[in-house]
Parts: C-alpha cells; sequence; structure tokens
C-alpha cells in the first residue's frame, strides 16, 4: 500500500512537471475501479466461505474423511482430488488451508506423513485453481477484463491435471499405507448448511450469467447473489429459536446448548481483509509500473 502511494506521486509529480496533469488522474481512477471490481468478487467469495465455516460445513467434511478409516496413502490421495475439484470453486488458498488442516488431524506425529500431505496438497490446489476463472487471483482478473472468456479457462483442465498427478504420483510412493488411529470426532452440520453451499453455487452461476448473457461484469452477479445469502440469513435469523442468555446469567438448564441469532455481517466481519487491502497495493503498483513503462520492457 505505502509502495503504491509512493509510485503514484512521482508518476504524477513527473507529468505534472511536464504539464499534463490528466494522465496520471485518469490512470489511477481506471486502476482503483478494477481493484473495485475486484473487492466487490472478493468480498462475496470470502463472505460465503466465512458462511460455511460457521455453519461448520467445512468442520464435518473434515470429521467424515477422519473417521472413515482410510489408509494414509488413502487420505493423500483423497485430500489432493478434492483440493484439486474445490479450489476452482473456493479458491486456491481457502481449499488448502482447509485440506492442509485435515491431513494435520489424521498424522498427529507422523511429520512425514504431513510434509507430503500438505506438499501434494499445495500443489493440487494451486493446479486446481488454474482451470477456472474462480481458482485463483490471477485468473479472475483475467475473466474480469473480458481477456479469456469462462468456458475458455476448461481448455487448461488436461495441462492442469498433469500438472497434479505427476508430483502426486512421485510422492505417493513415500507415503505409508499403514491405518491412522481412528478419531472419536462427530461433527453435524448446523441449520441451513447445504443451503448455504446450495446459494453459493447459485451465485457463481449469476455471476458467469451477467458476464456472458448480459454483458455486465461478473462482479454484479456476485453481490446480486450476495442478496441470497443475505435473505436466508435473515430467515436463519427469524427461526432461530435459542438465543444466548444474557451475560452472568445462571439457566435452569444448564445442559441447554444457546446459539446466538444468526447475523450475516458478522460473516462480512470475517473476510481476509489483509488479503483485500494487499490486493489494493498490488493493482495500484502494478499500474502504476504499467504506465510508466516498465511492464513493455520487462515483457519485450
Amino acid at each position: 500500500v505505502l509502495a503504491a502511494g509512493i509510485i503514484w506521486l512521482m508518476v504524477a509529480l513527473v507529468y505534472s512537471s511536464h504539464g499534463d496533469t490528466h494522465t496520471a488522474e485518469s490512470v489511477i481512477r481506471h486502476n482503483i475501479l478494477e481493484f473495485g471490481e475486484l473487492f466487490l468478487f472478493l468480498l462475496v467469495a470470502m463472505t460465503y466461505i466465512s458462511a460455511m465455516e460457521e455453519r461448520l460445513v467445512f468442520d464435518a467434511l473434515k470429521s467424515w474423511l477422519v473417521n472413515k478409516g482410510f489408509t494414509l496413502r488413502q487420505l493423500f490421495w483423497i485430500t489432493g482430488l478434492l483440493a484439486f475439484f474445490i479450489s476452482p470453486i473456493a479458491d486456491n488458498l481457502t481449499t488448502a488451508l482447509l485440506m492442509c488442516a485435515v491431513v494435520m488431524s489424521v498424522g498427529g506425529d507422523n511429520k512425514k506423513f504431513i510434509s507430503l500431505g500438505c506438499i501434494n496438497i499445495v500443489v493440487a490446489a494451486n493446479a486446481g485453481g488454474a482451470f477456472s476463472p474462480f481458482g485463483d487471483i490471477t485468473t479472475l482478473m483475467v475473466w474480469q477484463k473480458g481477456i479469456i472468456d469462462f468456458w475458455t479457462f476448461f481448455v487448461l483442465f488436461i495441462p492442469s491435471a498433469v500438472n497434479y498427478l505427476i508430483p502426486a504420483t512421485i510422492m505417493s510412493f513415500a507415503v505409508s499405507t499403514e491405518k491412522p488411529d481412528a478419531l472419536n470426532e462427530k461433527v453435524e452440520m448446523k441449520k441451513g448448511a447445504m443451503t448455504i453451499v446450495g446459494l453459493f453455487i447459485l451465485t457463481i452461476v449469476t455471476a458467469v450469467s451477467f458476464h456472458n448473457f448480459a454483458h455486465l461484469p461478473p462482479v454484479a452477479g456476485m453481490m446480486t447473489g450476495l442478496s441470497y445469502l443475505m435473505f436466508f440469513a435473515y430467515y436463519l435469523k427469524k427461526t432461530n429459536n435459542k438465543i444466548a442468555p444474557p451475560e452472568n446469567s445462571i439457566s435452569s438448564h444448564s445442559d441447554t446448548v444457546f446459539e446466538e441469532k444468526y447475523e450475516i455481517f458478522n460473516q462480512v466481519k470475517k473476510a481476509e481483509w489483509d488479503t483485500l487491502f494487499f490486493f489494493y497495493g498490488v493493482i495500484l503498483c502494478v499500474g502504476g509500473l504499467g504506465l510508466i513503462g516498465y511492464l513493455s520492457l520487462v515483457s519485450e
């Protein structure tokens, strides 16, 4: 963020010294618009992921995998394949964090399995994220700018699969076939969990439809999709009869599990704001260097 400010101040001063007070302003406004689209798009995606985490969708998946009695090698392949196919929808960073949590839960003190499993997941998540506009920040930016249409990304499916399968196959020979100790951990998803998953998929369909059929920016479709979640969150808020008791109160039913009234803006608050501000700095730094001509120089 600091670098972006310094770069654009230097650019503006140089242009102003040559009597041009409009070019720098025009280009930085374009960069800010580009970031604004990216910001709102990612904010919707992050809010949905946060909502699914709060409804214990990912914890339930982790619990199911841990308690199924798979061998370490089977878990190596299952977590890798899940990372490869979830990352095109949920983005590669979120997917990698989720699957690595599974590997660490199962691995216990087996550092070799944890190391290989996490490497495998990172490779799988990055490879899987390459054949979808939603899988990675770079593919998202390319798609939003209209450089490549939605379906063209899927041409990369086979190269992406090859980039995952070759290192995974090599690493799998070093993974043990022993069964880890079963963990007595069973997680039940909260009310409305699968509905939120469905609404997230519907939101993605809406964003693609806005872009492909209405020729509008995908972010307009994503923000429309956020309204789906907000309506459903209002329903959860109104139908949740278990309300957290006041602080310092003593309930006559000590075994009752209380749940706070559902509030969707708590999930918005949990978005990865550090990441969003990081992208502001990156986009404006790159925009400033592009205006100066460094990017063209390097590309040639």
